[in-house]
């Protein structure tokens, strides 16, 4: 008997690793990649894949502080305001004669306090995430207006367009910058006591706080991270645009969601990793990119996406 339950036992544990969420996406991203092969003649090639990512990743930075804040159990949907306020506070006090490395600290300093006060007004006052995001996204976009109306800011410093789009050794910068902040929030989440007390709060905040975890400090730590990251989005998206608006970076927040939730991170809390939405950043990247080469309209990029999300979802359930 003790055999058969050793047998039955790795049976099991065989099925359940090799049935994760994380294999099921890798599996989808060579399907996708092998049918983007045949789409389009130019597809696998190497030098033009390196350059896809630097099409998608600067929104991808959000992601790591979304999917902490995801198992909190909260949710932000103001990051792509705050991309907007911190790239436009940048332009502007370019324009206006700050030298540009002082004005890129300033747009860091704003989106940090940005979602400094988002996570300040969540636990302080009590607030649903969703309606204090809801709130500032509408705020922080307002404030973008505000200062530069609908008119354009641009005329950086040729070295500040190499964010974008430089290579070092013949790797996009961005790709570079992407995979350092992948494992430092990759560490911070599977390999601290801080990732721990995240997943503790989003399973039960109650047990959570009876057990001692500052569960407001954290809070406010991941919502500030989560300010501070979608500056460097701006820092990253303004240098590929050359130029600002305070309509930049429009949907953003859904995108970042998307990614996050389709990598397996649980919009009830407790539950996702850090390899998921990794995989989903570039499964969703580069089949966006795979039919832009054939030319195919946004809107049905939009559906095939939410598709992707729903079939997500259905199969989570069904493994469950």
């Amino acid at each position: 008997m003790d055999n058969k339950n050793v047998i039955i036992s790795n049976k099991t544990n065989l099925k359940t690793f090799f049935f994760k969420w994380e294999w099921i996406l890798l599996v989808l991203f060579i399907i996708i990649n092998i049918v983007n092969s045949f789409i389009s003649p130019y597809y696998l090639n190497v030098n033009q894949l390196l350059d896809a990512t630097m099409t998608f990743l600067d929104k991808a930075f959000i992601v790591f502080p979304m999917i902490f804040i995801l198992i909190l159990g909260d949710i932000d949907i103001s990051v792509g305001s705050i991309v907007a306020l911190s790239s436009v506070i940048m332009a502007v006090l370019y324009n206006f004669g700050v030298p540009m490395l002082a004005a890129i600290i300033i747009g860091l300093l704003v989106g940090t306090f940005c979602g400094f006060l988002n996570g300040f007004l969540i636990t302080k006052f009590n607030l649903s995430s969703i309606i204090v995001t809801l709130s500032t996204m509408i705020l922080y976009r307002g404030i973008a207006y505000i200062i530069l109306k609908d008119q354009a800011a641009g005329n950086f410093p040729h070295w500040y367009s190499f964010l974008g789009w430089g290579y070092i050794g013949g790797i996009p910068f961005i790709l570079i910058i992407f995979t350092i902040f992948a494992i430092t929030f990759g560490l911070l989440l599977h390999k601290t006591t801080f990732g721990r007390y995240v997943y503790a709060i989003g399973n039960n905040i109650k047990a959570a706080r009876f057990s001692g975890i500052k569960v407001d400090n954290i809070k406010i730590i991941v919502f500030t991270l989560a300010g501070f990251m979608s500056a460097i989005t701006a820092l990253f998206l303004t240098s590929k645009m050359g130029s600002t608006r305070p309509n930049v970076a429009l949907g953003y927040e859904l995108d970042v969601i998307t990614m996050a939730v389709f990598g397996g991170v649980s919009t009830a809390g407790g539950k996702g990793g850090i390899i998921g939405p990794i995989i989903s950043i570039f499964t969703i990247g580069l089949l966006r990119y795979g039919l832009g080469l054939i030319n195919t309209p946004a809107p049905t990029m939009l559906v095939i996406v939410g598709f992707l999300l729903i079939l997500a979802v259905l199969i989570t359930n069904f493994k469950k």
